[in-house]
This record gives C-alpha cells, sequence and structure tokens, in this order.
C-alpha cells in the first residue's frame, strides 16, 4: 500500500511540475495581441493541476499516518470524504490566498504548505512574464 501512495505522491509532483514547465515555455503567437482566452485558460488549467496535485500530496501523507493538516484544535478528516473534502479546501485557500486559519498545516505540512503558496504568488509573475514580455533578437 505504501509503495501505490508513493507512486501517487510522485505522479502528482510531476504534474505539478510540468504544469508549470508548460505555462512557462508558452509563448503568444507573433503580431497577435499578447493576452489571449487561450492563455487564461491554460493558466486556469495549470492552478487546477498545482491544486490538485498538491491535495493529491496531503491525502497521500495523511493515508500514510503522517498529520500534515488538522481543523481546529482536532486532527482533519473523520471519514475520508471528509478528509478529500478538507484537504481540497485548504489546497485552494493556501494557493490562492494566504488562508483562513481553520485548517492549518502541522509538521512537515508546513513546508508543503509553504510551497504551495510560492508557487501561488509565483504563477502570476510567469503568466504576466510569457503573456506581455516577448524576446526578441537583435540582428548582428
Amino acid at each position: 500500500m505504501n509503495w501505490i501512495l508513493s507512486l501517487i505522491l510522485i505522479i502528482a509532483t510531476i504534474g505539478t511540475i510540468v504544469s508549470i514547465l508548460m505555462l512557462l515555455r508558452y509563448r503568444p503567437i507573433k503580431g497577435r495581441h499578447s493576452v489571449s482566452l487561450r492563455h487564461f485558460t491554460l493558466l486556469f488549467l495549470v492552478y487546477i493541476t498545482v491544486i490538485l496535485s498538491f491535495s493529491i500530496l496531503y491525502l497521500g501523507f495523511e493515508l500514510m499516518g503522517i498529520q500534515v493538516i488538522k481543523e481546529g484544535n482536532a486532527h482533519a478528516g473523520g471519514t475520508v470524504p471528509h478528509l478529500v473534502e478538507d484537504i481540497i479546501y485548504f489546497s485552494a485557500i493556501t494557493m490562492l490566498s494566504v488562508g483562513y486559519g481553520d485548517i492549518v498545516p502541522v509538521g512537515f505540512g508546513r513546508i508543503v504548505a509553504i510551497v504551495q503558496a510560492l508557487f501561488g504568488y509565483l504563477l502570476p509573475a510567469a503568466f504576466v512574464v510569457t503573456s506581455f514580455i516577448q524576446v526578441t533578437s537583435k540582428p548582428e
């Protein structure tokens, strides 16, 4: 069971990295508007992928018995569907804001939450850079 969870965690991490690289590699088509619906859709999909990847990461740790989040003063979860709901909520709030404090990371979960929050702050910058700054080569 642990090797299956480890494999899922590795796949989630690879999915996150590939999504971010896909956003950074995409360049608008020259001669067209810098920002397009396609680019916004790509950004939205990258956000969803990163949120779900980190959710899988948190869930994997919880299922391995490593507590990474708590709700109030108690362990988050109860039933598996409630745990999944709490983890997806926590992942989205960590990614998109600074959090509300109703569900908090503990132990190793704090490090994972810091990395996720950094992704949440860097993705808009990557979007702006890939949308508006085009590298032009000067003929020599």
